[in-house]
């Protein structure tokens, strides 16, 4: 048997880790960027492409497929290759696309080309993750996953924010080269540090497999490692976790923003600075002050992460609820408070269970226990979190058009049914907070299996 112990007694990191994590953020913050283009111009793609709420989610759920499923052979490749060049492959496919995105004159091309964007995307989370998993020790993974996942509000944060400003720019010479429409322009700009991206990966030095645990780790080859991997019940009920949260945050992340300028009738601009608070500053805070949080919860007790998260969700879920039951012309500031407030709940998610998934398999099998669980993420929940919301719209849309005895589809009515729609959120959170405790009961004996396994 091959086999190898750990490189340090797990109190320090990977030499040059903290450099690579910073590029490994960059990565995830320029991944979630270009996820979020298409929710920033919600509206603009509707009416260019004439198309309902049922057609813009599927939209969003067809790229969560693809996401999905090129994760899983993509993350056993990053178990099997060298990860630097798994990331420098997939930020260059996913900048490719992200840049014909902005060049599409019909939404059927622009369907197939975003497509590739997320066989891209699908390469970049389980390498990454593997990654911080080789270069830092148990007890700082948390700290470093909070860095790492700094990505996904920051991304969105900073999409909402400066789409919005690349929107309203002059066209110039961009606009007579590439022949693009005024919303088209923030896709190719952002396809360009993508590349850039690529290159720099194939620099960084690679951490050796398994050089952080303080238990010996093996290094042959894993006969039949899905199966190894969905052998664990932790895996199981975070995978749950993973769909119904999923659902609430590409819910949310693509029609909130809509949500605001149809029913509340909030202009685009001042809409997208109200998104980005909502839902990149809230997330900036909770993966700040949430990793040192979970951390110090783990040193308490050993399932200390995962109950943070679950208690965190159980108590986001009424307060997004009694944000929404807020009306038209109500103080929109309380609106605000209740869905920021429940957002950075839902933010600490992310540093509870991400590490967590870590500490329940061996360093082998990483990536490829990551990948089951963004499979289940994207296929069960991303995918389906966009087109219920869409299909719930149009649905009470059409019944608020029948009760009103109306004969055309209005945008008021528009609003109204995206409005009842999005209460299917809160109640996705309140199930996600009650995965996470039953993940939380089960992890204590899946990471003795862990360690009873390496030193048998």
């Amino acid at each position: 048997m091959s086999q190898s112990s750990a490189a340090n007694s797990g109190s320090s990191a990977y030499p040059g880790a903290w450099g690579i994590l910073f590029m490994l953020f960059l990565l995830n913050l320029l991944n979630f960027i270009d996820r979020t283009i298409p929710a920033v111009l919600l509206e603009d793609i509707r009416k260019a492409y004439d198309l309902n709420d049922f057609w813009l989610g599927m939209l969003g759920t067809a790229f969560t497929l693809v996401y999905a499923l090129c994760g899983l052979p993509l993350g056993r490749l990053a178990d099997t290759w060298v990860r630097k060049y798994v990331l420098a492959g997939g930020a260059t496919v996913w900048s490719g696309f992200t840049a014909l995105s902005g060049m599409c004159s019909s939404f059927s091309s622009f369907f197939m080309v975003r497509l590739g964007v997320g066989v891209g995307e699908a390469a970049c989370a389980p390498s990454g993750v593997s990654m911080i998993g080789d270069m830092f020790p148990p007890a700082k993974r948390g700290r470093a996953m909070g860095l790492f996942m700094l990505g996904l509000p920051l991304g969105i944060l900073l999409c909402f924010i400066l789409v919005g400003k690349i929107r309203a720019m002059p066209l110039g010479p961009i606009h007579d080269f590439f022949g693009v429409e005024q919303w088209q322009l923030p896709f190719i700009i952002f396809a360009i540090p993508g590349f850039l991206l690529a290159v720099i990966c194939l620099f960084i030095r690679e951490p050796k497999r398994g050089s952080q645990e303080t238990y010996v780790t093996s290094t042959e080859k894993v006969d039949k490692p899905f199966k190894k991997v969905l052998a664990i019940k932790t895996i199981w009920w975070i995978s749950l976790s993973g769909v119904t949260v999923n659902m609430a945050a590409y819910g949310t992340n693509t029609f909130f923003k809509a949500m605001l300028e149809r029913y509340y009738l909030i202009d685009s601009y001042k809409a997208g600075l109200m998104a980005a608070a909502v839902l990149g500053l809230t997330g900036l805070i909770a993966m700040t002050l949430g990793a040192f949080v979970a951390d110090a919860a783990q040193k308490r007790s050993v399932n200390g992460r995962l109950k943070i998260g679950a208690y965190a969700l159980l108590i986001a879920a009424p307060l997004v609820y009694f944000a929404l039951s807020q009306s038209p012309g109500s103080n929109m500031n309380v609106f605000m408070l209740l869905y920021g407030t429940g957002w950075v709940l839902f933010f600490l998610y992310y540093v509870s269970v991400y590490t967590a998934v870590q500490d329940v398999v061996e360093p082998r099998l990483r990536a490829s226990a990551m990948s089951v669980y963004f499979a289940a993420q994207y296929l069960l929940g991303a995918a389906f979190g966009t087109i219920i919301i869409g299909g719930l719209s149009d649905y009470f849309a059409q019944q608020a058009m029948l009760q009103q005895n109306l004969t055309a589809m209005t945008e008021a009515i528009r609003g109204v049914g995206l409005h009842s729609a999005m209460f299917a959120v809160p109640v996705m959170l309140l199930l996600t907070g009650i995965s996470l405790l039953f993940a939380s009961r089960t992890y204590l004996i899946d990471v003795e299996k862990v360690k009873t396994s390496a030193s048998a």
